[in-house]
């Protein structure tokens, strides 16, 4: 009976392929999300191990499906990462950036003497550097390189299946390793106490407190009444001078009527004073003046409407300025960057909030969430950048015309050292994603892609790619397993870990990053967003953000281009 109804199920899933396509997605992320400790495959690693199961059944989509969703994919990577990718190319962004030059060019050698000494095939090749680098899409723009070889298809076939399946091992071995070796091993032998140095980065750069159990997320803005008792007399700039760029004095009652206020006005007995910032700065300042007056939630007597407003920071005048001196004119007579009731509530770069903190270095991209009265939000937006435009609408029109660019981009092909070279298909919409994403961070008002849209993109564009090769080669997979065993888990490892190891050598003593900054930094050019979770909880706060969003954009664009890179070299050490 269990033999008939598995017959009757393989048969079904050969009929429908698309069943066993979201069977895959489905069991895939179920099973990704399952932590072991700070280990976490995610749902793409999931998806290809579950693929590869369901694919013994000798289910096979159709090609064109895993094309279409790759492009979708590889463009929106390239378009949630052209606006930082461009923005690092400076001396500060280059500085942290070669160590993501060390990290291709050491895994580069490791897997080509690899495949020289283990005598691996080109998909082999490709799927170990994917997998020990942990970086998914160099399996989509390997397999398409290999697609392109003037090779028998079943031996184009071979070759992909064994992309997928040489990374679905190393993935696993190698995320564990980084994982362990940036958050426990690397501390040890640079012999400091991570949460000791993140905590002393984080007051060098003006933080007051750190929060153990902080999470990169915008920060929570409160407003407080005071009925001044013991405060009679105290100027409110001194309560602005305590709250600093954490928050401002937004309303003055006295004798039951708002008034307009200075920065000399003198608090009177009775007075209700109302004060807006950030948490932290808001509770700094009732500890500074205790005896101020009684504290209340309710502003609403007030009629204070506060409003908020999301800007990239692309104005000339505020590029490489520190978040403190937001609220500094540059010369005295010349206005602020921003009025001083305007808060920043958070700054997000590449898609992670960074750490609000007074000697934060801001950059050409970054968006600022806003908070303040409307008009002097008005105010504010001009003077940083330009407002962006909120939208749940897709600009469906660019994205196909950077698809279809990126296609024709990769038709081209050159010779490097007499082997020949083309990015791809994969490769070209990955540059044109990249210019099409650059291009409207600088015009962030005009119709784009929202963010939420391009999430989608990424997601499904590349778990549906993933379960598609994973059910095609599901067959040929044991072969590989079989023919190899426990070496592929090892070189998993070793090129996970040398790369990693050698960018601490020269970070730490070439280069001089505090340790916080460099851990996050080989997160990210591992492209390992576990591994910097983990830094994050062993350092208690999220300096480790300042390294690895630089990483973490140069990464994300270069290592899916040495996908078709290393099937030519592959090649190349096969003919010799």
């Amino acid at each position: 009976m269990n033999m008939t109804v598995l017959t009757w199920m393989a048969e079904v899933l050969r009929a429908h392929p698309e069943i066993a396509l979201f069977l895959a997605l489905g069991a895939g992320y179920a099973v990704g999300q399952i932590k072991f400790g700070p280990i976490q495959l995610g749902g793409i690693c999931g998806t290809l191990i579950a693929a590869l199961v369901i694919g013994q059944l000798g289910v096979t989509p159709q090609p064109s499906v895993k094309n279409v969703f790759f492009m979708l994919f590889i463009f929106a990577l390239g378009y949630a990462g052209g606006p930082q990718f461009f923005a690092n190319l400076n001396a500060k962004g280059l500085r942290i950036g070669l160590l993501c030059v060390i990290e291709v060019v050491v895994v580069l050698a490791l897997v080509l003497t690899a495949t020289r000494l283990m005598g691996l095939d080109q998909g082999t090749a490709a799927g170990l550097m994917a997998g020990a680098a942990t970086e998914s899409a160099v399996v989509g723009t390997a397999t398409d390189a290999i697609s392109k070889l003037a090779l028998p298809p079943d031996q184009i076939k071979q070759l992909q299946a064994n992309v997928v399946t040489a990374y679905s091992i190393t993935y696993i071995f190698g995320l564990i390793a980084i994982v362990v070796m940036t958050s426990q091993v690397f501390p040890l032998i640079m012999r400091i106490d991570l949460r000791e140095e993140a905590d002393k980065l984080w007051r060098a750069m003006g933080g007051h407190e750190v929060n153990a159990s902080a999470t990169p997320a915008a920060p929570e803005l409160v407003g407080r009444v005071y009925t001044v008792t013991g405060g009679a007399g105290l100027p409110i700039r001194n309560v602005e001078a305590v709250l600093g760029a954490g928050g401002s004095v937004q309303g003055l009652m006295r004798h039951g009527r708002t008034m307009a206020f200075a920065a000399d006005t003198p608090l009177e007995a009775d007075d209700q004073v109302l004060v807006v910032g950030h948490r932290l700065a808001v509770v700094k300042m009732a500890q500074t003046y205790a005896d101020l007056g009684q504290e209340a939630t309710d502003a609403s007597a007030f009629g204070v409407v506060m409003d908020t407003a999301e800007v990239i920071l692309n104005h000339p005048d505020t590029q490489g300025l520190t978040l403190g001196e937001l609220h500094v004119p540059k010369a005295p007579g010349l206005p602020t960057p921003l009025p001083e009731n305007v808060l920043v509530a958070s700054v997000e770069r590449g898609g992670h909030a960074l750490p609000l903190l007074p000697d934060l270095r801001l950059q050409r991209g970054d968006r600022l969430k806003l908070f303040g009265r409307a008009d002097d939000i008005a105010v504010a937006v001009p003077r940083i950048g330009e407002g962006m435009m909120k939208s749940v609408h897709s600009n469906i029109a660019l994205a196909s015309a950077g698809i279809v660019l990126g296609v024709w981009i990769g038709l081209f092909s050159v010779k490097i050292g007499g082997v020949p070279f083309s990015l791809g298909t994969g490769g070209g919409a990955l540059l044109s994603g990249l210019v099409f994403g650059w291009y409207q961070a600088r015009h962030p008002s005009r119709l784009s892609v929202p963010d939420d849209a391009l999430a989608l993109l990424k997601d499904i564009g590349l778990a549906t790619f993933i379960a598609c090769v994973g059910l095609a080669s599901g067959p040929q997979a044991l072969e590989l397993i079989h023919k190899y065993g426990v070496s592929l888990p090892l070189m998993g490892v070793t090129i996970a870990v040398v790369p990693a190891f050698a960018s601490l050598i020269v970070g730490r003593y070439l280069l001089k990053f505090e340790a916080p900054v460099l851990l996050g930094a080989i997160a990210g050019q591992q492209c390992s967003t576990p591994a910097l979770s983990a830094i994050q909880t062993a350092a208690g706060n999220t300096t480790p953000l300042l390294g690895y969003t630089i990483t973490y954009a140069i990464s994300n664009v270069i290592l899916p281009l040495m996908g078709p890179l290393i099937v030519a070299f592959a090649g190349a050490v096969q003919a010799h």
